[in-house]
C-alpha cells in the first residue's frame, strides 16, 4: 500500500513548493538503494521522533531488494504521509537526492540515510534552532558513529571529519562560509534546511556530494547554524558510500599516497561549478566578499592541481612553497598536512 499526500503546487522547474497550510511543516527526504538489511530500524526512529514530520519523500534508485516492499509496509503505519517514487532508471545518490529534495512540500527539509537511526529528539532539536537565529538557511549537529550494531565506536562524526573547536567556534560566531572554504564541515545526515532554497541549490551538480553542495551554496546566502549535539546514530558498514571511520596517522600516511591528480581535478572543477551558481545569483549572495573568497578558493585548487600534475618532486615542493607564502594554505585548506603531502607525495 502507497500512501501519497495532495498534489504539490510546482513551480515552473517542476520544483515541489511549500504548502500554504498555517503552522511550519517538515518534511523527510530519504534515499534508498538495495538498504533492506538496515531501512525497518530508520524508518522506525522517524516514529518515535518527539517532533513527527508532516511528510516523507521516499526516492527508490532501482533497489534490487526489499526496499520498496519495506517502504510499502511502512507507509500505512506512519501517522505522516509517506509519498514512495521508484526511479524509472539509476540516479545515483547526489541526483536521486536532488529528485527527492524537488519533491517534498515542506518548509524544512530534512535528508536522511537509509541505514542510520535518527535519536528522538533529532526533528525537535534541529527546527528549534531555526527559532533562534531566524535568519538562518541550514542547521546541521554531530552524530554518534557506531557499528553495524549500534554499539558506539568510541567518536563523533566531528571527530570522523575533524571539525575542531577552533571551526566550531567560528560556526558559532557567524563564520560557517570561510569554514566551508577551507573544510568538510556538514553530514547529509545530521542536515536541515530551509525549502525557499531549493531554487539555488537545485538542480546539484553530479561530481558533488550532495550534502556538501547544499551547505555551501546555502551558507553564501544565510547563516548556517549547528546543534553540539549527536541527533543520529551513523551506522558504518561494509556497504555504505561514505563513512564515518576516524582515521588513524597510518592510514592518513597511506591514503595522502594514494590521492593523486584526479582528485585534485575533482575539487577544482567542483568549485569552479559552486563559483558559476554563486555568480548566477550574485546579488544574494549575503557578503559581497564571499564572491572574492570563492574565486580565490578556485585559485587556490587550481594551483592543488598544477602541483599534483608537476613532473618531479623539486618542482611540487617550489609550487608548494609558493602557495605556502601567497597563504592560500592557512585560508583554504584545513590542516598543515595538505602543504606536506603536496610537496612530498
Amino acid at each position: 500500500m502507497m500512501m501519497t499526500p495532495p498534489s504539490p503546487v510546482l513551480d515552473p522547474r517542476g520544483i515541489a513548493q511549500a504548502t500554504p497550510t498555517p503552522g511550519r511543516r517538515i518534511s523527510i527526504a530519504l534515499c534508498t538503494y538495495n538498504g533492506e538489511r538496515f531501512l525497518r530500524d530508520q524508518l522506525d526512529s522517524f516514529l518515535a521522533q518527539t517532533r513527527l514530520p508532516d511528510e516523507l519523500v521516499a526516492c527508490d534508485d532501482q533497489s534490487t531488494d526489499d526496499s520498496v516492499a519495506i517502504l510499502e509496509e511502512f507507509a500505512p503505519k506512519a501517522s505522516f504521509p509517506v509519498r514512495i517514487v521508484r526511479n524509472e532508471g539509476r540516479l545515483g545518490s547526489t541526483k536521486n537526492f536532488e529528485k527527492a529534495i524537488g519533491l517534498c512540500t515542506g518548509d524544512l527539509i530534512a535528508t536522511s540515510d537509509q541505514d542510520d537511526v535518527w535519536v528522538p529528539e533529532k526533528l525537535a532539536l534541529s527546527e528549534a534552532a531555526f527559532d533562534i537565529e531566524p535568519r538562518r538557511g541550514l542547521i546541521y549537529t554531530d552524530a554518534d558513529v557506531v557499528d553495524e550494531d549500534l554499539h558506539p565506536v568510541g567518536h563523533k562524526m566531528w571527530d570522523a571529519i575533524q571539525v575542531g573547536f577552533g571551526a566550531q567556534r567560528r560556526v558559532r560566531r557567524g563564520g560557517a562560509f570561510e569554514v566551508l572554504l577551507r573544510q568538510w564541515l556538514v553530514t547529509g545526515a545530521t542536515m536541515m534546511f530551509r525549502s525557499e532554497y531549493r531554487p539555488f541549490i537545485l538542480p546539484i551538480p553530479e561530481n558533488w556530494i550532495h550534502d556538501g553542495w547544499i551547505a555551501f551554496i546555502i551558507g553564501a546566502l544565510a547563516p548556517i547554524g549547528c546543534v553540539e549535539q549527536s541527533t543520529v546514530k551513523y551506522r558504518q558498514h561494509s556497504a555504505q558510500q561514505i563513512g564515518g571511520k576516524k582515521l588513524t596517522l597510518r592510514e592518513l600516511y597511506e591514503k595522502a599516497r594514494e590521492v593523486g591528480p584526479p582528485h585534485f581535478r575533482l575539487a577544482y572543477e567542483r568549485f569552479v561549478l559552486a563559483q558559476e551558481r554563486l555568480r548566477s545569483f550574485a546579488p544574494r549572495v549575503r557578503d559581497p566578499r564571499f564572491l572574492g573568497l570563492v574565486e580565490e578558493k578556485v585559485e587556490h585548487q587550481r594551483r592543488r592541481l598544477a602541483i599534483a600534475e608537476a613532473p618531479s618532486r623539486w618542482k611540487r615542493i617550489l609550487l608548494s612553497l609558493d602557495e605556502l607564502r601567497r597563504g592560500g594554505y592557512s585560508r583554504y585548506s584545513p590542516r598543515t598536512s595538505h602543504l606536506i603531502k603536496d610537496m612530498f607525495f
